[in-house]
């Protein structure tokens, strides 16, 4: 055995071993990753290769965390959270919401058929990002799991992607070397009749099958919280002049602007008004008592015009003083047991002496008092809705009367920013669709316009850079040059055609899909085809067989990027606001993988002829 076999088995063995590490998931995904590219630039230190591309040494292995793809998905990252912190997609979700329901249809699915045909024409890439945020916020909005969505999501842009030669990079590259190699000729429609036959086949898995495999992965958040309807708090809002609430007349008991809050008392100097409120009209001077939950209560904190603030400089309350003209956080405190808060109103708690925090909510789990928020004596066990700022927020640790809930610790919405995080949202997906900039520049110069314009600010940018990501593509682009350059990806493609020859074209065909669809989830597809292409059209001609036939099976099989979540970029772009696991790629993505293949194996022999 040479040095050169040596090489190509370890590297078989170190790529074996970290994909089923990653799937065991005994390790975190960063740790595998790391051990992985550690275990490369060992092996190649000892073993040096020094062939015509130069030594593959730890600069050559490491360069995949600079790699244009990478800043464009950890760019993307901070430009979703700041559609995130800005609730710029509430409105067009809500609305189409609306129609959908109007239309008594359920608006998930049709946006996904969409997604895969507006594929066929744009880069999937700027698809997925478009859309992400729009389902996921309609995901919310309609109680579905967001990890339910945005996987299939991913998955759909891959597959309308391989129905037209423009639909992904990789079809035109395998045209391009088809075209080098031999006379083929591949126009934009040459494989769409059974492109879309299997994009149809494996729309109908994604669809209707994989939102049931797939589990909803939740956050700590999620899992102490609970459901989010469940969790109500008292509030009261002080209806000062000028207020958005003056004027305001109940309608059917219950007033316009606090519908998704159930009013409990409204009380007007010494005369309290108790449902139901027939007639009743608001006054400056008035102050509501309502129960909603905290995602109600944020969304109140962050209009234009908050109800809860006010709105005017005339007869604020102390509390309303105190609120953080900036970036307000909102987090939950439990009142310790032997709290001095004890016994005492929240006006006359020290929290916003000592730690300049606002109570603005109030929840306890025995029956509440139909008082106001500020006359209710705090027991131990209750829950305080506090605001204040990031710093504000953080100081509450070291106060002995309260216990902070660090997982529910979030900033208010920025909500006045909403049309200008839109519009740079909307200049980034144009400029990359249509090709007026490259990908990377458009996501890092829109990620930098989030910043500066105050959309987000760098302490929550950094927060939306994921880790797992980072490193996943990093290590998995290290494995890429190593399969390539000991030539681990080629021997595969030869011992394919040895095993293969004497077999007839429908076997062979068959057996090339399946072998460039596992490669290409770890590989990328770019490099999978590049490397397949020359070997694909030699075997159609070795074979007498249609070569449209086979190039077609390359373009297929290399776009089969659905088992893992280093396949595709698309899909570590939904990694992260999924919160999916490795694990979870393959459970959902690999039964798609075969239904691909057995799909083609069917069809492909019907469609040439043999």
């Amino acid at each position: 055995m040479t040095v050169a076999d040596i090489q190509m088995a370890l590297t078989f063995v170190i790529i074996g071993v970290t994909i089923v590490l990653y799937a065991l998931e005994r390790f975190s995904i960063e740790v595998t990753a790391l051990g992985s590219v550690v275990a490369f630039v060992i092996l190649f230190t000892v073993l040096p290769i020094d062939g015509p591309d130069g030594d593959l040494g730890p600069q050559v292995l490491l360069m995949g965390f600079a790699n244009p793809a990478l800043i464009t998905i950890m760019a993307l990252l901070i430009v979703g959270q700041s559609l995130f912190h800005t609730d710029a997609l509430d409105k067009p979700t809500q609305h189409i919401l609306k129609v959908f329901r109007k239309l008594r249809l359920a608006p998930i699915t049709p946006i996904l058929i969409g997604v895969a045909a507006i594929s066929a024409f744009l880069n999937n890439t700027p698809v997925v990002v478009m859309f992400l945020p729009v389902l996921a916020a309609m995901a919310a909005a309609n109680g579905t799991a967001a990890a339910r969505v945005l996987m299939p999501l991913s998955f759909i842009a891959i597959l309308g992607g391989m129905t037209t030669l423009i639909g992904s990079s990789t079809n035109l590259l395998v045209a391009d070397v088809a075209e080098r190699v031999s006379d083929i000729q591949i126009g934009f429609f040459s494989f769409t009749p059974i492109g879309a036959l299997m994009a149809t086949i494996g729309s109908l898995y994604i669809i209707f099958v994989m939102p049931k495999i797939l589990k909803p992965r939740k956050t700590m958040a999620d899992e102490v919280q609970g459901p989010a309807g469940g969790k109500q708090f008292i509030a009261q809002i002080p209806v000062t002049y000028n207020h958005p609430l003056v004027g305001s007349r109940a309608v059917a008991g219950m007033f316009p602007n606090l519908r998704d809050m159930t009013v409990r008392l409204v009380q007007r100097g010494e005369k309290p008004f108790l449902p139901p409120f027939e007639g009743v009209e608001l006054q400056a001077g008035d102050t509501v008592i309502v129960a909603a939950t905290r995602q109600t209560l944020t969304k109140a904190l962050s209009l234009r015009k908050p109800i809860m603030r006010s709105n005017d400089g005339t007869n604020p309350t102390p509390e309303q003083q105190m609120l953080p003209e900036g970036t307000a956080t909102l987090a939950e405190a439990v009142v310790a047991p032997g709290s001095r808060m004890i016994g005492r109103t929240t006006a006359q708690s020290s929290l916003r002496a000592d730690n300049n925090c606002v109570v603005m909510g109030l929840q306890r789990r025995s029956r509440m008092p139909r008082m106001a928020m500020s006359d209710i004596r705090l027991e131990a066990g209750d829950v305080l809705l506090l605001a204040g700022s990031h710093d504000d927020i953080q100081s509450l640790r070291g106060n002995r009367d309260v216990l902070l809930l660090d997982w529910s610790t979030a900033e208010v919405p920025k909500r006045r920013h909403a049309p200008r995080a839109l519009a740079i949202f909307i200049a980034i997906v144009g400029c990359a669709a249509f090709g007026i900039v490259p990908v990377v520049t458009a996501a890092l110069a829109g990620a930098l316009a989030m910043m500066i314009s105050g959309c987000i600010n760098v302490r929550q940018s950094l927060r939306a850079l994921d880790s797992r990501i980072f490193m996943l593509i990093g290590a998995s682009l290290a494995a890429a040059t190593a399969l390539e350059r000991t030539g681990g990806a080629k021997a595969a493609a030869e011992a394919l055609m040895t095993v293969m020859e004497g077999q007839p074209p429908a076997a062979i065909l068959s057996m090339l899909f399946l072998l460039i669809a596992v490669l290409t989830n770890v590989l990328s597809n770019n490099a999978t085809a590049v490397l397949f292409a020359p070997i694909a059209i030699n075997i159609a001609q070795r074979t007498g067989v249609d070569v449209n036939a086979f190039v077609t099976c390359l373009i297929f099989a290399a776009n089969c990027s659905f088992a893992t979540p280093i396949g595709y970029q698309t899909n570590l772009i939904v990694m992260g606001p999924g919160h999916y696991r490795f694990s979870d790629f393959i459970r959902a993505g690999a039964p798609l993988v075969l239904i691909m293949w057995l799909s083609f194996s069917l069809i492909a022999p019907w469609y040439y002829g043999f």
